[in-house]
């Protein structure tokens, strides 16, 4: 079973003007995470706009990705649909490309019962050998959750072996810490959490400020890791500012926006999502500056 800890970048998918995949600059943006001394990388999440892109889009991702990293790292590959039965599509399409491990968003646009929720997750893990990480991300999903009593049912299943929280509720990730098995992973999906979920019991963490700022995610982590609780406190604070300016556009055009300014632009969003123009700009541009990474 693939071990997923540290920080996992939910990657950003790069662009070509027309909106168009630009994966000779994909296979760049991976190498520069890796560089930076990422744990892991997780493609097709929010961050990457996988609800912008087609079946066949997503594939090319994928296996650009396993092909690229060939094993430096896992590659996790989001599988999130509305229904159970695209889902179920989308994990044959991962397996084929040989992905490590997937991960599932709740359904969005629709509001399941928890007892369906426990019936979409299991029925998904019961389909595949990979690992399958849950992704609970109220914000993006009608306020939709995985309860802590039902992510304590689901990890009762041997390859459900993870979670990405991204509530931003620390008594939720809390609870999920206190109810899940040992060997289950939970992973902060609030990028200004992670010190504090690393206190709580965390493995690690999925956040989209890495995709801007590596370096210092990991420092978070390692610095941690290796019992300096100060210097990863002392990341923690740096990062938090460019977390927050990344609010300043409709995701994931913050952290497109920023990487521009830092001269690793990746292209566009599909629209209607757009970069952010003024004085949000220069907010973003201050933020990066505050965190050592942007002469201002």
């Amino acid at each position: 079973m693939v071990d997923l800890h540290g920080i996992v970048p939910p990657v950003a998918t790069p662009m070509l003007d027309n909106e168009d995949l630009d994966l000779p600059r994909f296979r760049w943006f991976l190498d520069h995470l890796l560089e930076n001394g990422v744990h892991g990388l997780f493609v097709l999440g929010t961050n990457s706009e996988f609800y912008a892109l087609s079946e066949e889009e997503k594939q090319a991702v994928m296996a650009t990705a396993v092909q690229h990293v060939r094993g430096r790292v896992p590659v996790i590959a989001g599988v999130g649909a509305t229904t159970t039965r695209e889902v179920l599509r989308l994990v044959r399409l991962a397996e084929r490309e040989q992905v490590n491990a997937v991960s599932v968003i709740t359904p969005y646009f629709i509001s399941p019962t928890q007892h369906e929720i426990l019936t979409h997750y299991r029925r998904i893990a019961e389909s595949t050998s990979l690992p399958v990480m849950l992704y609970n991300n109220p914000a993006t999903c009608n306020g939709l959750r995985i309860e802590p009593e039902t992510l304590a049912r689901l990890a009762e299943l041997p390859n459900v072996v993870a979670v990405k929280d991204s509530s931003g509720d620390l008594q939720n990730t809390m609870e999920y810490l206190r109810l899940a098995p040992p060997r289950f992973a939970v992973f902060q999906g609030r990028d200004t959490l992670i010190y504090s979920s690393l206190e709580l019991g965390c493995r690690g963490a999925v956040p989209a400020s890495a995709n801007v700022a590596p370096r210092l995610c990991v420092e978070i982590y390692e610095a941690f890791r290796r019992g300096d609780r100060e210097a990863s406190k002392q990341a923690q604070w740096r990062l938090n500012p460019i977390r927050l300016s990344l609010g300043l556009a409709t995701a994931p055009a913050g952290v497109k926006a920023a990487l521009m300014l830092l001269g690793r632009a990746i292209g566009p969003c599909r629209a209607p999502v757009s970069f952010p123009t003024g004085d949000k700009m220069e907010q973003m541009r201050r933020a990066l500056a505050s965190a050592g990474l942007l002469l201002y």
